[in-house]
């Protein structure tokens, strides 16, 4: 996985990814949240992951989305094996 910098938002609660034009990263995120809309499954088990990673105080935005690495290999490897 790419490592995109990730900013917090100033006055609301966002993590922000930047990436320059023509990143293949953006491909494989856009394909990502097109699956996740798709798949109900998926979607909810995603949702389900993210609600319980949120429960702790985290000391960098980092180390919470270094957390949900596995489960987006996981959701993003099956989505690859039906297409």
């Amino acid at each position: 996985m790419v490592r995109t910098p990730l900013f917090k938002g100033p006055d609301t609660n966002i993590n922000l990814h930047v990436l320059s034009a023509g990143a293949s990263e953006i491909d494989r995120m856009l394909r990502f949240r097109d699956w996740l809309r798709a798949t109900d499954a998926d979607r909810d088990y995603y949702a389900r992951v993210k609600r319980d990673l949120a429960q702790p105080t985290w000391r960098h935005v980092q180390h919470y989305a270094d957390a949900k690495t596995a489960v987006i290999q996981e959701i993003t490897e099956g989505a690859d094996a039906i297409d």
